[in-house]
């Protein structure tokens, strides 16, 4: 199994600590996972996570998209 490569959010700061969100992508999941615990995953599909973010950035509810 190859290794995931992990990014940390832009959103993290530049600073050292463990205040980071990661994210690491298999092809078909996005992987994401808080640096002060890495062993715990949050796996979902690309769509899933481009819906929340849509909804994030919108400000509305989230709810599914019609």
């Amino acid at each position: 199994m190859n290794a995931t490569r992990w990014q940390k959010s832009t959103f993290s700061g530049g600073g050292v600590g463990n205040d980071c969100v990661e994210l690491g992508s298999t092809g078909t999941h996005i992987r994401l996972r808080e640096s002060e615990d890495p062993a715990t995953e949050l796996l979902t599909a690309p769509e899933t996570l481009a819906g929340l973010l849509r909804a994030l950035r919108a400000g509305g509810p989230l709810s599914p998209r019609p």
